[in-house]
């Protein structure tokens, strides 16, 4: 699919907490924008307080797009995202508007932006490959991983990576350290990290969390788990909702206890995406506690554009 390259992409990314979403539409009412979600966990419907999900209030107006797209059941998929943004990317051009992409799940970010190639998938060989975890052991695979594919074994260690490695292999039969993306944009696009000062960061995660807790994040949970949180393997997972369920269901386990594992998974979080940020030397850092940030973000895309 050819994309006009007729206006940039902007993507804003960084660490969770640091004001994403709020510059995203500052520059969407500046630039005549429109917002993409990038963030993984805000395509479920009903997942609101606990991903921090912008309201119609915050939108100011701003189109966004890819939010409440899926069911809690749903199985997010990079690929199928990577086909949607880029033709919302194509769409937005064509109205003459600035797509502006915004979210910090890194490899989402990038495939939309980066030549990035996703394998097939085939349920049965997962299947099989998931029932050989469960009767051997991972350590078989990941040991049949390194024979195939040394350069993922040494660097996936969790179970569904390596299952996912071997299954494309299987497939494929080239190794999945093959399709790794490369920094190289497939359309023109300037990316806006924001950072700030780590124990402000660290700070602000941990208010963040309590004012989900104040806001009702216990109800949203037990709200979801009635419609299937827990068969979905995605958001099922995601941070906050996996602590406040098992407060839910287990009384040893207290909400205090869920709001302090939440903070530490969400600043191990925001480590993870700082990393995976910092290593891009395309991106474009501000300060994002400065008072004049989205004047500062603005002059680097007016820049790039000349």
């Amino acid at each position: 699919m050819t994309i006009s390259e007729t206006l940039p992409v902007i993507a804003i990314v960084g660490p969770t907490g640091t004001g994403k979403s709020a510059l995203a539409i500052e520059l969407a009412l500046r630039l005549n924008g429109e917002c993409i979600n990038a963030d993984s966990m805000q395509f479920y419907r009903g997942m609101d307080i606990g991903t921090a999900k912008v309201t119609a209030e915050e939108m100011r107006g701003v189109p966004h797009h890819l939010l409440d797209i899926m069911d809690v059941r749903d199985e997010a998929s990079v690929a199928e995202f990577q086909e949607r943004s880029r033709e919302l990317i194509e769409q937005i051009r064509g109205r003459g508007r600035y797509p502006i992409l915004v979210g910090g799940s890194g490899l989402y970010v990038r495939a939309a932006l980066d030549k990035l190639e996703f394998p097939g998938t085939d349920a049965r060989v997962r299947e099989r490959l998931e029932e050989q975890a469960r009767t051997e052991g991972i350590g078989v695979l990941h040991a049949r991983l390194a024979e195939v594919d040394p350069e993922s074994a040494a660097r996936v260690k969790d179970e569904r990576r390596i299952i996912r490695a071997l299954e494309v292999f299987e497939v494929t039969g080239r190794p999945f350290s093959a399709f790794m993306p490369v920094r190289e944009y497939v359309t023109e696009s300037i990316q806006i990290g924001l950072d700030m000062d780590r124990a402000l960061l660290h700070e602000r995660l941990h208010r963040r969390v309590e004012l989900m807790h104040e806001q009702g994040l216990l109800d949203e949970v037990r709200t979801l788990n009635e419609q299937g949180l827990q068969e979905g393997k995605t958001a099922s997972r995601a941070i906050g909702y996996a602590q406040f369920a098992r407060a839910l269901e287990n009384e040893d386990y207290s909400v205090e206890q869920a709001i302090e594992d939440t903070t530490i998974a969400t600043r191990q979080f925001a480590r993870r995406q700082l990393t995976w940020f910092r290593a891009d030397p395309r991106v474009h850092w501000l300060d994002a506690l400065s008072p004049t940030l989205a004047d500062e973000a603005e002059a680097i895309i007016r820049e790039s554009t000349r």
